[in-house]
């Protein structure tokens, strides 16, 4: 956790290395990298052993992805701490939302960088939209910012 982090805020911690091919030739994180980074803060979030999301590992798709940069985020900042939270939950789909920070930044000054992922739940044997199941909404449901 952050250095200040508030324990109130709802939200996962995911620290995410920082790898040289991150970088661009302006010296901050890419575009496509953070999109990359972000993608790589979901794994523990959602695929962790013994969550009841881990079985989603095999059927989700993404549905919309947005990216805002409000400062540049530098290879030597890294690794990033980047706070998931749960947005909108619904039947078939819910909605991660993201904020990155470099290291050591507390959660008391705005993030760096803020984005959300729309994911759907889908069955890749019937290659179909599926339910989430009510052990995936409990969990998912204990991240949700009201």
């Amino acid at each position: 956790m952050p250095t200040g982090a508030d324990p109130t805020v709802i939200g996962f911690h995911s620290p995410v290395q920082v790898r040289w091919s991150d970088m661009d030739a302006y010296q901050h994180i890419n575009h496509a990298r953070m999109v990359t980074l972000i993608e790589e803060s979901r794994i523990p979030f959602l695929f962790v052993a013994g969550a009841p999301t881990a079985g989603m590992r095999t059927g989700l798709v993404v549905v919309e992805a947005t990216v805002r940069y409000r400062e540049q985020i530098r290879h030597d900042e890294g690794p990033l701490d980047v706070l998931l939270f749960v947005e909108r939950l619904r039947a078939v789909d819910f909605t991660i939302g993201y904020e990155v920070r470099p290291r050591g930044v507390g959660l008391d000054r705005p993030a760096a960088v803020t984005a959300s992922t729309q994911l759907a739940t889908f069955d890749i044997d019937a290659q179909r939209l599926r339910r989430i199941t009510p052990d995936e909404r409990a969990y998912l449901g204990q991240w949700k910012r009201s």
